[in-house]
């Protein structure tokens, strides 16, 4: 990268219920992309990476930085995005980092007087979250909670709630006073460009996975033959 122009970022985020790419020159969005998919983040992030170059009219020699949401959301997507990151970093020669999806979230928030809770679908029945203070600094670390304990865990006061769980979230809190919604503030990769320009320092560049608890996986039954295990 040239020390007289700013850097190329390509951006994606595949780890929540959607896909979405973009590529950034500085503080401009140059081209972006995104898709509602509950599955497929794999099958449909390179040519939307593709897309989203051509729109920029840039080639992979141009990209200076690959970022990628590391999590939590679906463990199959988490993965994908964090495959092609590696792998399209490599090709490009680019630095490589990575941004929790709560910290994407809450990067193109402006700032206000008031705690900012970001809850992400956890596709079960808790919720993903993590609180802010009014300045957006995290005051805890990210959990799943179940509904019925989120509103002892937030305490008392006005909140302001982020994510693509924010209705489910609301529920859960009942007729709190002085709480407001912030719409259409899922995850993606515009978030994720947001919050890099505002807390660089957050950025991980071993972009490691965040998983808050483990993958859904299934293993056989084991079967009795003669009295013996198989």
């Amino acid at each position: 990268m040239s020390a007289s122009r700013a850097p190329v970022v390509l951006a994606f985020d595949t780890a929540g219920s959607a896909c979405s790419v973009a590529v950034a020159y500085g503080d401009a969005v140059l081209a972006h992309e995104r898709r509602n998919m509950r599955y497929g983040h794999a099958e449909a992030l390179l040519p939307m990476v593709d897309q989203v170059m051509a729109a920029a009219g840039l080639s992979p020699k141009d990209i200076d930085t690959v970022a990628v949401t590391v999590g939590p959301g679906g463990f199959t997507g988490i993965r994908a995005g964090l495959a092609a990151a590696h792998g399209l970093a490599l090709a490009a020669g680019a630095r490589l980092i990575g941004i929790n999806s709560f910290v994407a979230v809450a990067g193109p928030i402006a700032e206000n007087d008031i705690r900012l809770l970001v809850a992400l679908d956890s596709r079960r029945d808790d919720l993903y979250v993590q609180l802010f203070d009014a300045r957006h600094m995290p005051v805890n670390e990210p959990e799943a909670i179940p509904p019925e304990r989120l509103a002892a865990w937030v305490g008392d006061g006005e909140l302001a709630i982020a994510g693509d769980a924010v209705e489910a979230a609301a529920s859960a809190l009942g007729d709190r006073p002085r709480l407001r919604l912030v719409p259409n503030s899922a995850p993606n990769a515009l978030g994720l460009v947001a919050a890099l320009r505002r807390w660089p320092e957050w950025a991980d560049p071993a972009a490691r996975p965040l998983y808050l608890r483990p993958p859904d996986v299934s293993f056989p039954k084991t079967r009795r033959s003669n009295g013996h295990r198989t």
